[in-house]
């Protein structure tokens, strides 16, 4: 049934969404949350920086949810998402990239799963539609599982079919409270969602679930200029580097092997630059023989051949378990630090 804004006990979900530039599916992700079947929502546009023709696509949509913010000046999309968090008026802060759009059911099964949880800080996410041009496939393959690493699941592969475990943005739930403690990391160029959930689970009193229904689609492969698309290894490894703490020296590896690697070839880097993050992959990190594989394919193949290779592995493999429904998975609790709700 969908939510009613009249019972008491649904409080407000702000959707913030960060744009620029791309009014027409900026307005298919507006129109996505409006469906929304929990009603007590709104719906912030934050553009990123003067752009005419994007505030004015918004103000074609006729409805007291949405609110519109200007932002003087570009600061990117963490700034841009921490702008429109200080401002919400929601408990609950849902994240919608502007190239994205939810399924109607989303938030209402989010808001389910956070209220079943004991938790501080139920930080929620779920599966979703990956759609390109060619192909649309439900990521990840397996939900987040309690028992695993955080960064194990998100860069660590267990075969070529493999994508990696995805907790993309757009399928994010958090406490506004938890976002006005751990923002989003401002000037940040890459892997910000990453990042932010890296660092947010080290907390104690947070915990991370993934619904096992894909409530997201997310658009990729279009070609699209992208900020995941910057091609800097080195702020890559810089990034991976300065995590450390939050991660395993296996996890450290896998990422190396496949983004680092992949921005190195994709910027025509030439060997020196690989055989510093072979250094890093072996050094500095725990390889197995399943990374090291992917390190050497990254690093000698061509991206067309990887390409052809991955489409004919997504033909041959068989479609996912995309039945409704939810699983409830934590995270493990490390002893420090320590988030808690204040008392008033």
């Amino acid at each position: 049934m969908p939510a009613s804004s009249s019972d008491p006990y649904l409080p407000l979900v702000s959707a913030v969404i960060p744009t620029r530039g791309r009014p027409q599916l900026l307005l298919w992700a507006i129109r996505s949350a409006l469906r929304q079947t929990w009603s007590n929502l709104e719906v912030i546009v934050v553009v990123d920086g003067p752009d005419r023709e994007t505030a004015a696509a918004v103000e074609t949509i006729v409805d007291r949810r949405v609110r519109l913010i200007l932002l003087p000046e570009s600061c990117g999309g963490s700034e841009a998402r921490n702008a429109g968090v200080r401002i919400a008026r929601g408990e609950w802060i849902a994240f919608l990239d502007d190239d994205d759009e939810w399924l109607p059911e989303k938030i209402e099964c989010q808001m389910r799963a956070a209220h079943a949880m004991p938790d501080w800080f139920p930080v929620i996410s779920c599966r979703l539609i990956a759609q390109s041009p060619s192909t649309s496939r439900i990521l990840p393959p397996q939900p987040y599982q309690s028992q695993q690493p955080l960064a194990d699941f998100l860069f660590c592969r267990t075969s070529l079919r493999d994508p990696g475990g995805v907790m993309q943005t757009s399928t994010l739930l958090a406490p506004r409270d938890l976002l006005l403690a751990v923002p989003f990391r401002k000037n940040l160029p890459l892997h910000q969602d990453w990042d932010w959930l890296i660092r947010v689970a080290s907390y104690k009193g947070v915990a991370l679930s993934m619904i096992r229904e894909p409530l997201a689609i997310w658009r990729v492969d279009d070609r699209r200029t992208t900020v995941g698309r910057d091609p800097s290894w080195k702020t890559s490894l810089a990034w991976i580097r300065g995590l450390r703490t939050f991660i395993s020296p296996r996890a450290f590896s896998w990422f190396v092997a496949i983004q680092c690697v992949w921005r190195a070839k994709q910027s025509r880097a030439g060997w020196r630059a690989r055989l510093t993050l072979l250094h890093a992959f072996l050094l500095e990190g725990q390889p197995e023989l399943r990374s090291l594989f992917s390190f050497l394919i990254f690093a000698c193949v061509p991206a067309r051949i990887r390409q052809s290779l991955r489409k004919g592995l997504h033909h041959n493999r068989q479609p996912h378990d995309a039945a409704p429904g939810l699983s409830l998975v934590f995270s493990r609790k490390s002893s420090t630090p320590v988030l808690r709700r204040s008392s008033s």
